[in-house]
Formats: structure tokens, sequence, C-alpha cells
């Protein structure tokens, strides 16, 4: 009996010290490096990232070439290693930006051509499709609800019209579950995926009021990442035609879906026919990530990495917004991270100790345009991936709600001492563990968990560069403020960020990298990651 509990005794003692808090004891090497981490140099280096000169920071674009070569100077400065392409702190990577051609966009709808601005314009992408038009009712599919627009008809080979004013009726994105094409489909991948020629899209009340807007908007197109564009533009012709050009193409069928929104899917009594051609022009355009590495001090566990990072774009400039003000700063989202980021790396760089793992700084462009950066990385990492052992993501740390603050677009911000944490237990219970023991082992910060669900209707996980580690099997945390009254506004300054609480933050988060960086193991993936966060 003595010799079964001295063996329990030893197992337990085992498994705890394994988990054991090191990095939060007095006068530890983090807890003396965290002093070089203040309120006053956040607010430095974020007056400088988020000032105007940086014009927003818009990926691509000077300013944020301009905050890239501030930071590289900074880390080189303090001795910090270059890990992006060819011995530099920037992996490079080229940007598509993608343009309707108008000139070379043309409409024929049963006979009648259309002028390219007034009654038609164009989606970014290049096709031609000269085929019978059926008419597709919204457009959507979603098996879970038993929705099938195309159900009964034919679209294979033929101009789908559909008139889709957002989500169908009843259905939130909550409901977008599976995979796309296959158990749920917007009206554009119902269309290709059922073989269709093209898409014709009728103007809803709101996109005729909007036209100019609206279309460009659309002809503006989306953007990409060179290596992330296999398929280049896509060969499926789209265009939106206007609500008088509607009512002519629909005389004398079974109705007309601007006055009849339910009208469900037909083929054309006429037999009438389309002719589209849309065209597109495109804009390359180098840019930038920045990475950089500070080694470990374990022979044999420098090789593993600790992954921080934070997107350092934002929106730009917009010129035709209303007011004065056309310098979209983004001191929040994410001028925040990027200092605090910067500022873990100063503090560990001139600590004379190290955690015993490597910790790879990672600041991302292209985050506002669909997490291109990160997704660039984690499919052409510049270390080895599977060295990779989890990753911290940091996306707007700077701003929190007073006590007095009773404004209805800032109640969802976090108060003075919470933080939002997304993610930390969905893949490992290591990093759960660590994250929560290493706060409340230093400052004791409300870690608020009610985005941390997988059916979060705000999609959160969705919305960050964490999400493209964490479906390549890379456990990953996600530390967000909320969304305030600035969220993607003109008004988001560095005059209104908490630095106080971001210093308080910040310093949390240097701990928890230590932490995680100085485990015996690296944390386990002991969770699958849940079907509905698999898939954006």
């Amino acid at each position: 009996m003595k010799k079964n509990l001295f063996v329990l005794f030893l197992l337990l003692s085992v498994s705890f010290s394994a988990f054991a808090q090191t990095a939060t004891k007095k006068n530890s090497p983090a807890m003396k490096a965290i002093a070089e981490i203040t309120a006053k140099q956040l607010s430095d280096y974020l007056y400088y990232v988020a000032s105007d000169e940086m014009e927003g920071r818009d990926t691509p674009s000077r300013g944020l070439d301009a905050t890239a070569k501030f930071m590289a100077t900074m880390l080189s400065r303090w001795g910090v290693k270059p890990a992006g392409d060819d011995g530099t702190y920037f992996q490079r990577m080229w940007v598509l930006r993608n343009s309707t051609d108008s000139a070379a966009s043309t409409a024929e709808l049963n006979g009648q051509k259309l002028v390219y601005g007034d009654d038609f314009f164009a989606e970014a992408n290049n096709g031609t499709a000269n085929a019978p038009l059926v008419f597709g009712g919204d457009g959507w599919l979603l098996k879970a609800k038993g929705i099938d627009r195309f159900a009964g008809i034919d679209v294979k080979g033929k101009i789908v019209v559909i008139y889709a004013d957002g989500l169908p009726k009843g259905v939130t994105f909550q409901d977008l579950q599976g995979k796309r094409g296959e158990d749920w489909a917007d009206p554009a991948t119902h269309a290709k995926a059922k073989g269709a020629a093209g898409l014709i899209v009728i103007a809803t009340p709101t996109t005729q009021t909007n036209w100019a807007r609206v279309r460009q908007q659309r002809e503006r197109g989306g953007m990409s990442v060179e290596k992330l564009n296999e398929g280049g533009n896509s060969s499926f012709p789209t265009v939106y035609i206007s609500q008088k050009v509607t009512t002519t193409l629909f005389e004398g069928e079974v109705g007309n879906p601007i006055t009849n929104p339910e009208l469900k899917a037909f083929e054309f009594q006429s037999g009438k026919k389309g002719v589209v051609t849309t065209a597109a022009k495109t804009e390359r355009t180098p840019t930038q990530n920045v990475v950089a590495l500070i080694e470990g001090s374990d022979a044999t566990l420098k090789s593993e990495f600790v992954s921080i990072g934070a997107h350092y774009d934002h929106e730009g400039v917009r010129p035709n917004a209303p007011g004065t003000d056309k310098i979209w700063n983004g001191a929040d989202d994410d001028g925040s991270g990027t200092v605090a980021l910067l500022a873990m790396a100063e503090a560990l760089a001139k600590s004379p100790k190290k955690p015993k793992r490597s910790m790879l700084f990672l600041w991302y462009a292209g985050e506002e345009k669909g997490l291109l950066g990160s997704e660039y990385f984690t499919k052409f990492p510049t270390v080895a991936f599977d060295k990779i052992t989890v990753n911290i993501n940091i996306d707007m740390i700077g701003r929190s709600r007073k006590v007095d603050n009773t404004d209805k677009r800032d109640k969802d911000l976090s108060t003075e001492n919470e933080i939002y944490v997304i993610g930390s237990k969905m893949m490992s219970s290591t990093l759960g563990e660590v994250t929560e023991n290493v706060n409340k082992g230093y400052l004791k910060m409300n870690y608020n968990y009610i985005y941390d669900d997988p059916k979060d209707t705000n999609r959160f996980f969705f919305r960050s560069d964490h999400y493209n580690f964490a479906v390549r099997g890379i456990p990953a945390v996600f530390f967000f403020n909320g969304v305030h009254q600035d969220y993607h506004q003109a008004g988001d300054h560095p005059d209104k960020i908490d630095y106080a609480r971001m210093e308080k933050i910040t310093r949390t988060l240097f701990l928890t990298m230590w932490e995680l960086g100085s485990l015996k193991e690296r944390p386990k993936v002991d969770k699958e990651l849940p079907a509905e966060l698999k898939q954006r």
C-alpha cells in the first residue's frame, strides 16, 4: 500500500511539474524582462504606426511598406534575427488586384444590347456565355434546411438569372455548415457546381438605389496573392442588370421577381437567350509579411517555435468618405497588436536569458483582405512548419469600455480589466491550461470566453489570422478586446487607446509566450477542431 502511494505521488509530481508555472515566479527572467514593456513605449510606437503618414497601411501601399521598414529597422537594432526570404525580415508576395475592363464587357439579352453602366455592370472576371436563360430564384442551396432553388430545373450550360437579397429568409450564417458547394452553396457557387454557363443578378431595391456605389464595389473585384490564386481570374461571367432591364426581360413570363421576390425557379417560356462577355484587368504589386526570430536557449528545443502574430495592415485611404477624415488609421485594428508584438520582441531581445524554444514573430499583411498574409505564411512558411508548436494571435487589444460609457456602440467592448480569449481550449488542453494559469499567477485579468464557441454568431474565430494555423493543425489562441464604435471607421485613432491596460495585456502575453516556450513538451493536440470551424 505504501509503495503504491509512493508511486502515485511520483506520478502526480511529474504531471504537475510538466505544467508548473515558471514565468510568473518572482524575480524569474521573464518577470524581469517585462519591465521593458511600458505604456509609454507602446504609445510611442503606435503613434508612429497609426499616424496619418502611414496612410492607413492598406495592402498593398507605400504606408504598409514604410511600416514594415520601420519594424525591420527596430528589430535589426535590437539584434533580432531576420526570418523572411533571403536573409531579410521580409517574406515577399505578389498581390493581384482585379478590376473590370468595362470597355471589353458586353451583354445582350433576348436580342437587346445593353448599355454598360446604365443597364448593367460586370464582375471583375473573364468569361463568355452564349446560352438560353433560366430563372433560378434566389439561387441558394442549403441541404440542412431543405433548400435547393434549382430543384426541378436544368441549369447546365445555361445562363442563370437570380434575384437574391442576402441569405434566404429564416437562414443565418450559423446555418452554413458542412462543405461549401455540397452541403450549402451561395448562388454563384451553386450555379457553377451545377454546370451553368454564367450568372445574371437582378438589382434589388437597395442595389438600384446605390447603383453607382455597388457597381464600383463589384468592378473592383477581389484581391488575391499570386501563389494562392491557382485558378487565376474566374472564367464564370457574372453581370448585374437594372430593374428596368429586368422588367423588360420578364415580360410575358409567369411573374417578375421584383414584384414577387418569392418567385420560384422556372425556364423562360419563350426560350430567351443571353450573350454575356466579362473581362478583367489585373494589377500585380509586391507586398510582404515581416518575420523575425529569437533563438531559444535549449540546444534541442530551440528547433521548435512558439509563433506570435499580429496583422499590421488596415484599410488605407478613402477619398470619397464623408467628412474631413479620409484616413482609416487602424490604431486598435491592428496597430495595437502590431506594436504589442514589437514591444515583446524588444523585451525578449534585451533579456540576457531566453525561453527554451525559439520565438517566431510574425506581422501579417492582407488580413483585412481575407487573411491573405497568414494564409501565405502557413502555406509557404519560412521555417519548418511542423516545428511550430502554437500560435498566439493579437488582434485589437488597445481599447476598453470605461464604467461610465453607456454608448450602445461600445456594449461589446471589453472592460478595463477584461480581454476576450478565443480558441485556447479548442485543440489543446495544455494551451488552455497555460494561458489561464499564467494570468492567474500574474495580474488575474478577467479572461472572457463568451466568443470561444463554435456557434458564435459573430464568427470571430474565422475573422483573424490564428485561423490559418488552427486549420493546419497548430493549436491557436486569439486575444481580442471586442468591437467598438470606431471599428473599421476613420475614428480609430491612437489617442483613444487605453495604454495602461494595453501594457497589462502585453506583459501577460509575453509571460504566456515565455511559458509556452519553456514547457518540457510541446502542447499536444488532444482535441479535434470542431467541424463548424474548419471552413470559412
